[in-house]
């Protein structure tokens, strides 16, 4: 086969302990919902041209810390990361210039997952 099955990923799910928390987190930092809300069992956000899902774990439990990393690209690193701190939430770090080429900064949801809001730096 000469082309790649898939084409892009339509969407991801996390677990979240506190649907209420991981809610407003996502909708602090400019996520659009979609569907469900803060007292619901499953949340959508748009995400660019996928979507970004909380499913609430039964047992209250959520995914450890360290699983990985969902990497998000915004039109502006400095506004996205200006928009958590003003809300609130503490980044792992300021946005820097990686070397492979992007500005980026990682910050932790509520519930661990770690997130990266990033951008391809111009040529």
């Amino acid at each position: 086969m000469d082309t790649e099955p898939v084409e892009s990923i339509s969407a991801i799910t996390l677990v979240t302990r506190d649907m209420g928390a991981a809610h407003d987190f996502y909708a602090a930092l400019g996520f659009a919902l979609l569907y469900g809300g803060a007292d619901e069992p499953f949340t959508s956000f748009r995400a660019g041209t996928g979507y970004l899902n909380l499913q609430l774990a039964a047992d209250g439990t959520a995914t450890a810390p360290g699983w990985g990393r969902v990497i998000f690209w915004v039109r502006d690193v400095d506004d996205m990361y200006d928009r958590a701190v003003a809300a609130g939430f503490r980044p792992l770090m300021s946005p820097a210039d990686a070397t492979w080429g992007e500005r980026y900064f990682h910050i932790h949801d509520p519930d661990g997952h770690e997130l990266s809001f990033a951008r391809p730096l111009a040529p």
